[in-house]
């Protein structure tokens, strides 16, 4: 199947990339990871949630200490896939591409030992108020405690992951999502904790207008 589209998209996100300083090491590991992916998406619509099921599919064959890696090279290589020209350049423009692996990775803990810790988790007041403002307007969009209480559950995970982070920004708070949604095994799990992290950021970020982003899901059984 002819696969041009796909390998010019690649060439064209790491020869960005050389320009901007990454070496011919981390050149090779992100070329490694797409033509892993491409013969996923190779013939298909250029389509978001046909490339998620591809990188979901390939994240199988993934070691999961590598996840962080890997999610940052194909979130990035899918605006030059798609050839989402703006988006590339507001990526540039903001220094958004991760040159190099972050030197910061959270702590890993397998899933048992952090729902252990959360029981006995005292959260400091920034990650406090956050969590109430985030309750309360599940409760204003309709959800029911139960749905609140998983959800407010699966984002103190990605808190205790942030808990060493150097500072408190979108790429602290991305690289602490990748790192932690790799102790779920279950799909329908991942895809929960993906979408409530999505929507707890702007209460993590104090966005005014955070409630506008929820989505309520129906929420799957993570015991």
């Amino acid at each position: 199947m002819n696969d041009i589209r796909e390998r010019e998209a690649m060439t064209a996100y790491l020869r960005l990339l050389k320009n901007k300083g990454v070496d011919d090491e981390g050149l090779k590991e992100r070329e490694h990871w797409l033509l892993a992916l491409i013969p996923a998406i190779t013939g298909q619509a250029v389509d978001g949630l046909v490339y998620r099921e591809a990188v979901e599919q390939l994240l199988t064959e993934v070691e999961r200490e590598q996840w962080p890696f890997f999610l940052s090279v194909v979130r990035e290589y899918y605006h030059f896939w798609n050839q989402d020209i703006k988006a590339i350049a507001a990526l540039n423009a903001g220094h958004e591409f991760e040159l190099n692996p972050t030197k910061w990775q959270p702590v890993e803990h397998d899933l048992k030992t952090l729902w252990q810790r959360l029981d006995n988790e005292k959260f400091g007041v920034a990650d406090t108020w956050p969590l109430k403002a985030y309750s309360h307007a599940l409760r204003q969009e309709g959800a029911d405690q139960a749905l609140v209480d998983t959800r407010l559950r699966l984002v103190k995970l990605l808190l205790l992951k942030l808990r060493d982070a150097p500072e408190r920004d979108h790429k602290v708070y991305r690289h602490a999502v990748d790192a932690t949604v790799g102790v779920f095994t279950m799909k329908p799990t991942q895809r929960l904790f993906l979408a409530v992290v999505r929507e707890f950021y702007y209460f993590w970020i104090g966005d005014p207008d955070a409630i506008q982003h929820i989505q309520i899901e129906r929420a799957e059984n993570i015991a």
